[in-house]
């Protein structure tokens, strides 16, 4: 399903401008929720924004999935070096992530918009199991789904778990929204002659160690030629000007 260069849909904005990608998975990390809080907290101007930009991108026909980290919470890795058993810091990490879709649901559904919560850990009270036909079938009405619990396995990243729920919902591109405005050579706040690239190969970004996703999210994304783009979810413009064409952050493909 992932476009050619010229690819690209009317969308229902009833401008008859063309919008890039009909289908998208837009991947959020726990950390940028808490704004400038700590200690887990959410910040309530962080979803609502993200919120906002992902309504208005619904509206103009894009089909949405979402998955959500739950580093803002818990950090299982961090848990685990610090002596946790790795697979029970593992769980607690994707319970994180559960937390987190529900409160960026409540945000989205209190502006309006039909969503879903599917997790891979089964909770029937709070989320749908997921199932790959069913997620399918929600986007194709046009509801968001936002992909709780990661892959449902320890060992395994949610960046990870972006890069297979998108292959397995056939998006077209994985969008990584991030407080940076794309990937660079080093740190660019610690070192402001750091170059940013406009577009870098998946074997550049496993070669360099690029601060991209992991190393198993970026085979999984180059197995399936799932381009993924870098960019500032906090300039809200961003999320539209990529959906309509326009080069912002950093394309890995």
């Amino acid at each position: 399903m992932n476009p050619s260069p010229d690819a690209g849909f009317t969308g229902d904005d009833n401008s008859g401008s063309v919008i890039r990608y009909k289908r998208i998975l837009l991947k959020l990390s726990g950390e940028i929720l808490m704004g400038d809080k700590s200690g887990g907290a959410l910040d309530s101007k962080i979803l609502a924004s993200i919120a906002g930009q992902v309504a208005a991108v619904a509206d103009l026909g894009v089909e949405v999935g979402i998955v959500i980290g739950g580093g803002n919470i818990f950090r299982g890795l961090q848990a685990a070096a610090d002596g946790m058993d790795r697979v029970s810091a593992d769980y607690m990490g994707m319970l994180a992530t559960v937390i987190n879709s529900l409160a960026l649901q409540e945000y989205l559904e209190q502006i309006g918009k039909f969503t879903r919560v599917m997790s891979a850990i089964e909770m029937a009270e709070v989320a749908e199991p997921f199932i790959r036909r069913r997620a399918l079938r929600h986007l194709e009405k046009r509801r968001i789904v936002i992909f709780a619990g990661g892959t449902g396995n320890p060992y395994f990243t949610t960046d990870t778990a972006a890069a297979l729920r998108a292959s397995e919902v056939e998006a077209e591109v994985i969008l990584k929204g991030t407080k940076v405005d794309g990937v660079y050579d080093s740190d660019p706040l610690s070192n402001k002659n750091a170059q940013k690239y406009k577009k870098v190969s998946y074997l550049e970004v496993l070669n360099k160690g690029l601060k991209v996703m992991d190393a198993t999210a970026i085979s999984m994304c180059m197995d399936n030629n799932m381009p993924i783009i870098i960019f500032n979810l906090l300039e809200e413009s961003n999320l539209n000007r990529i959906i309509r064409g326009e080069t912002i952050g950093t394309l890995v493909n």
